[in-house]
């Protein structure tokens, strides 16, 4: 083991092109933090949001990543074993400390979770964050119960596939939207039921299906949509906001009784590793092995082309989540 790693860093906010390959000491860990040699990572809005200097609290330079998969290096407080496989996620990486887009990554023992597999590692790097927001989503935010119907807004981003893969587990039915109409294979490739091209009318369109509208709605546009969103679902439903692929997540002189239709419910969700049990991962991890999900994924990048999956992600035009392998 050598004593320096190649990491992707941003000296400050701009153009994918700001994204610099360097090499830098690899991390130390001290007690209640595990070193961690990445195998690959999953990029996020998040992380877009922070190259383009819209995320707070963010110190510069620093090594983006609010996820990561590998196995571990080190763990002084004994934790975990050195050559488990693991993940990492939140917590703050990529924000007040160095995150994931590195060959080695240094992280608090809480934000790990470890799992078992002989998938590729493109695979497994896709799950982490992805996995961890849309079970949030379903199970803290919308209290999602089998048999209900649930519209996705963003449908066609990482965590709207995800959620529709885990809805479709609990016999829900599946409502998505996209902007783009060569997105609808995708959609219906993780069991989507109904595709809807965002005109930005959906609760319309909805509403000719379920003339009451939906059980649960979540929300992953961000503020511009999420008006129409609400008007989508029906009187005791409940939609949550957990996304702004708009960049757009304020909402300016909220008046609630003149923002929310009568009786629907509005929550929020953004969550944390220990958000997600084990159980959860592994069986998702299991199930994607045997071929009885799928794991919604664009594209997986080299380390070398983070420049141009940074691109990808902010055009809009992908449908699943991008990973790049180290």
């Amino acid at each position: 083991m050598t004593d320096t790693m190649r990491a992707i860093v941003l000296d400050a906010p701009g153009a994918p092109e700001t994204l610099a390959i360097r090499e830098l000491p690899i991390p130390v860990p001290r007690p209640g933090w595990v070193l961690i040699k990445v195998k690959a990572f999953g990029l996020n809005r998040s992380e877009l949001h922070t190259r383009l200097g819209l995320a707070d609290g963010v110190t510069f330079p620093r090594v983006l990543g609010i996820e990561a998969t590998g196995v571990v290096t080190k763990a002084p407080g004994g934790e975990f074993e050195p050559g488990q496989q693991v993940v990492a996620m939140m917590g703050n990486m990529g924000r007040t400390y160095d995150g994931g887009y590195a060959e080695y990554t240094c992280v608090p023992a809480e934000n790990v979770i470890p799992f078992q597999s002989e998938l590729e590692w493109s695979t497994l790097g896709a799950i982490p964050e992805m996995l961890q927001t849309s079970y949030g989503c379903l199970t803290v935010g919308l209290d999602a119960q089998p048999g209900q119907s649930l519209l996705i807004r963003g449908g066609s981003s990482s965590i709207g596939m995800a959620t529709a893969v885990l809805a479709k587990q609990r016999g829900m039915t599946v409502l998505s939207t996209t902007r783009s109409a060569g997105k609808t294979d995708a959609l219906k490739a993780v069991g989507v039921d109904h595709v809807f091209v965002d005109d930005g009318a959906v609760a319309e369109q909805v509403r000719k299906i379920l003339p009451d509208g939906v059980d649960t709605a979540l929300e992953l546009v961000g503020t511009p949509t999420l008006p129409d969103t609400l008007r989508a679902v029906r009187v005791h439903g409940v939609a949550c906001f957990a996304g702004m692929l708009s960049n757009e997540w304020i909402v300016r002189d909220f008046y609630p009784i003149g923002y929310l239709p009568h009786g629907v419910r509005l929550s929020a969700y953004g969550g944390e590793a220990g958000d997600l049990p084990g159980d959860v991962l592994q069986g998702f991890i299991d199930a994607a092995a045997a071929g009885t999900i799928t794991v919604p994924i664009d594209r997986v990048y080299r380390f070398d082309e983070i420049v141009e999956a940074h691109r990808a992600m902010e055009s809009g035009q992908t449908a699943g989540k991008l990973v790049v392998t180290t």
